[in-house]
């Protein structure tokens, strides 16, 4: 499957306020602010800190009150990222089965068996999830092939948008004149689209879905 959906850009504190983490001692163990757990004493990183509030279902609120947030420069990072949008391109092999692939903000984690986002650090009021994809394609392109997602531009109207590409796959045997022969696969698509107000379960999760019922099948 080959998909170029419409950079990532590295950014940090700006330069002559560098934050050196080799400064600090190795054997420290800093303060997880009340999200202690067994297993999870000691936070050293800003993360850290993030991950033991997500265990607790703590509200990641106010990186500034946190220490390890503000010699990263966390709020300054998420605040230079605010306007930036992303470039996916590269191919994926997929299952013969049903399933999905995604694109979503927020570091992806599972809770109770299901796939989540942490969106604490962006606010549902502040998720853009307007998209151009390039291309999508299901296996090897041959003459005359159409690819219905092949430059689709969507503008979102609101923010935290739900976009759900439904897709039923046809596999296509495609002789060439000399003989060669092509399987590939061949594809329709419907979308639906919805105002996402949660992070799981019906109210949704932000973002761009693609997925593919039990039905479908692909060739290799």
């Amino acid at each position: 499957m080959d998909i170029v959906l419409s950079s990532h850009v590295d950014l940090g504190q700006e330069e002559g306020d560098i934050f050196d983490p080799s400064k600090l001692d190795p054997e420290r163990c800093e303060s997880c602010y009340g999200a202690e757990m067994e297993d999870l004493k000691c936070c050293n990183t800003c993360d850290d800190v993030r991950e033991a509030y997500r265990r607790r279902g703590w509200a990641f609120k106010n990186p500034d009150t946190i220490e390890q947030c503000k010699r990263e420069g966390f709020s300054q990072k998420m605040q230079e990222q605010k306007n930036e949008g992303c470039q996916i391109y590269g191919f994926l092999e997929v299952n013969k089965v049903a399933g999905n692939f995604h694109f979503a903000p927020g570091k992806s984690f599972q809770q109770s068996h299901v796939h989540v986002h942490d969106l604490q650090s962006f606010g549902l009021d502040n998720i853009n999830m307007t998209h151009f994809i390039k291309h999508l394609s299901f296996g090897r392109d041959y003459p005359g092939i159409v690819n219905p997602l092949d430059g689709t531009d969507v503008a979102a109207p609101q923010a935290s948008m739900m976009y759900q590409y439904f897709v039923k796959i046809v596999p296509t045997i495609y002789v060439k004149w000399d003989g060669e022969v092509v399987k590939t696969n061949q594809f329709s698509v419907t979308r639906h689209e919805k105002v996402a107000n949660g992070l799981i379960g019906d109210q949704g999760l932000p973002g761009v879905f693609e997925s593919r019922p039990n039905r479908n099948w692909l060739w290799g």
